[in-house]
């Protein structure tokens, strides 16, 4: 197997998704995300529904601060873009059925 050096170099490298694919994805996975934070903040919220009553239960604080964990990675992970291209083209294809599920789910819990 003789390949050249330029050959495996270019190989490696993934070519940039087209414009469309790249918005498609980065719209769906940011419009998951943001309903990941919607459920989870809402289900991390206190019983009572006055956040001044967390220290009553500790299950209530443990809640709202595993709560507030969570939220705050997918907040972060809001802002970190995949890297290849085939991970927008994931993000394009199965956006289109986990996003109205995630919708649904959101409405569900509310």
């Amino acid at each position: 197997m003789n390949l050249k050096e330029n050959q495996a170099d270019t190989a490696k490298s993934d070519p940039k998704p087209p414009m469309l694919i790249w918005v498609g994805g980065v719209a769906f996975r940011t419009l998951f995300l943001l309903v990941l934070i919607v459920v989870t903040a809402r289900v991390a919220s206190p019983q009572l529904e006055h956040l001044r009553s967390v220290h009553e239960t500790p299950g209530d604080l443990i809640r709202v601060l595993l709560g507030l964990g969570v939220c705050t990675w997918f907040v972060v992970n809001l802002f970190i873009l995949p890297k290849d291209a085939g991970a927008y083209r994931t993000w394009m294809y199965l956006g289109v059925a986990v996003v109205p599920l995630a919708v649904l789910c959101a409405f569900v819990v509310w």
